[in-house]
This record gives C-alpha cells, sequence and structure tokens, in this order.
C-alpha cells in the first residue's frame, strides 16, 4: 500500500518536519503545497530527505476561497503525474498530526483497500448552513476594491444559484483519505466539467463540498465512508478548530482515529513529545510519563 500525504502548509518548516518524519515509511510519499503568499525557502531543506517532493504549481491560499480547491488538485496532479503507482492519498495540513504509529496507519489503509474516507452530510437536509454558500454568489477567490459591495449587488439582482449537473450537494470537512482511482475520477470529471468549476469558484469554502459532491454523485458513492479519521475539536464555537493542548491527551488516545487537528508547534511542542511516547510506549498511563 503506497500512500501519497499531500500537505498543504503555509508556516512552521519544523513542525512540517516532524510531521514528515512521523509519517516516514518504505511506502509513503510526500507532496508538500507551499502556499505562494509565504517564501519557500524556509522549506528547501526539505527536499533532502527521501520520498519528499514540493508541488512545483504553487497557489496563492485564501481562506474560504477556491484557491485552496486549486491548490489541492495541483497536488493531485503532482501525484497522478509522479509515475509511482500511489494507491491512496491522505489530505493533510502542516498542523496536523498522527495519533497511531505509521505501521498502524499503514495496516489501516491496507485492511481497508478500496474505501474513500471523507466526512460528508446532504446539504438541503442535513447541514443547512451550508445552503446560502451554494445559492448566494461570493467573490472570495476574486481581490478588488468594493468586492463586497459588487457581491452584494449581484445577489440582489440575481435568483438563487442550481447546482450544476443535476448535482445532490454534499460536504463537511475538507480533510480526507482517498484512493488514487477516487483521486482520477475526480481530475477527469473537472477537467470535462467545466461549469462545475466555474459554479464553486463563485461558492463560499468550496473545499468542503466540491470533492465529496463529485465522489458522492458518481460510482463511488458505494465506496465512500462517512468518517474522515481525524479528530477535530470544534467546542471553541469558532471559524476554525480548537489548538489541541496537553489537557486534550487522553481524548485524542482514546478516539481511534489515526489523525488530528490542530497542533501549534511553536507554543504547545508537549503534547506532540507525549503523544510520540504514549503511541510508541501505549501501556504507559500518565502517572509514569516521563
Amino acid at each position: 500500500m503506497k500512500i501519497a500525504h499531500l500537505i498543504l502548509a503555509h508556516s512552521a518548516p519544523l513542525q512540517l518536519e516532524r510531521l514528515i518524519d512521523r509519517l516516514t515509511h518504505k511506502n509513503a510519499y510526500f507532496f508538500i503545497h507551499i502556499d505562494e503568499k509565504i517564501s519557500i525557502n524556509s522549506f528547501n531543506f526539505l527536499a533532502a530527505k527521501q520520498r519528499v517532493y514540493f508541488i512545483k504549481e504553487r497557489v496563492k491560499v485564501n481562506w474560504g476561497a477556491y484557491s485552496i480547491v486549486q491548490a489541492t488538485i495541483n497536488g493531485f496532479q503532482a501525484i497522478a503525474k509522479s509515475g509511482l503507482g500511489i494507491d491512496c492519498i491522505n489530505l493533510l495540513s502542516g498542523s496536523d498530526y498522527p495519533l497511531k504509529s505509521t505501521e498502524e496507519i499503514h495496516a489501516y489503509f491496507t485492511q481497508h483497500s478500496g474505501q474513500n474516507f471523507m466526512q460528508y452530510q446532504l446539504v438541503n437536509e442535513e447541514w443547512h448552513e451550508a445552503i446560502p454558500r451554494l445559492q448566494k454568489y461570493h467573490l472570495t477567490n476574486y481581490s478588488f476594491p468594493g468586492r463586497y459591495v459588487v457581491q452584494n449587488l449581484i445577489n440582489r439582482l440575481t435568483t438563487d444559484r442550481i447546482m450544476p449537473d443535476n448535482l445532490v450537494a454534499v460536504g463537511r470537512s475538507q480533510w480526507m483519505s482517498i484512493t488514487m482511482e477516487a483521486v482520477n475520477y475526480i481530475l477527469h470529471y473537472l477537467e470535462t466539467h467545466q461549469q462545475v468549476v466555474r459554479f464553486f469558484k463563485f461558492t463560499w469554502a468550496p473545499d468542503e463540498i466540491i470533492f465529496q459532491t463529485i465522489l458522492y454523485n458518481s460510482d463511488f458513492r458505494g465506496s465512500l465512508v462517512n468518517d474522515n479519521l481525524r479528530y477535530i475539536d470544534w467546542s471553541a464555537g469558532k471559524a476554525s478548530p480548537k489548538n489541541l493542548v496537553g489537557e486534550d491527551l487522553e481524548k485524542l488516545i482514546v478516539s481511534n482515529k489515526l489523525f488530528a487537528r490542530k497542533f501549534e508547534f511553536s507554543t504547545q511542542t508537549g503534547i506532540i513529545d507525549r503523544l510520540d511516547e504514549r503511541i510508541q510506549k501505549p501501556e504507559m498511563t500518565d502517572d509514569n510519563e516521563i
């Protein structure tokens, strides 16, 4: 089972290095997209590591914009063209970290070969808050003076948008672990359905909807597992998930997830150290941890 970890990063090169080192395996490959807004110079040292590749077609990524979809697609394309015979693509951010050993992660994906792990809900039935993302025009992917004035004017003068190609919209978290076959289907679908690309370029946070929707409306629906294998804590009630800290350790250990997000390496190195200790020595308890 060859796994390509596609990592979207924009900061913290040392944290990214630690993530790569923890996931290093003879059958693990790393494709790194560094936000084009950031100088790549501080990340160049990672290219010396085995099986690490930088995505050449970099994108300036903005929150909630199609640009993050494009960055992901560029990564998919690089992996598809690599000739490495990849079986599974695991999409991560630079602030993610594994909760299981590398051997356990590879064994899990081997045992679940052919399955596609992604979180999704039916927008019109279960995820109502996402309906305006699709019905209204959003100019998040564009930058010009008066953008929001123009956006509001467009939405006052137009009727609600309708999903193209009779697609049933589903989505939730953008982070996923899917097969190479599914990725090839996504790439071909987007190449041959430019109206879908145009639609999602005017959608708020399309990264949380577009890939799930494409696979849900295809023959891949039967292979979807409604679980992205990530521990993410939204309890703070903010637009971004909570930064995980030492007090979250036990929840992470018993979660049975493969990965978690998000971690702030510069201020919370301790929890990553403790995670590594627990994973390497699972019998340890808080009473005998170093």
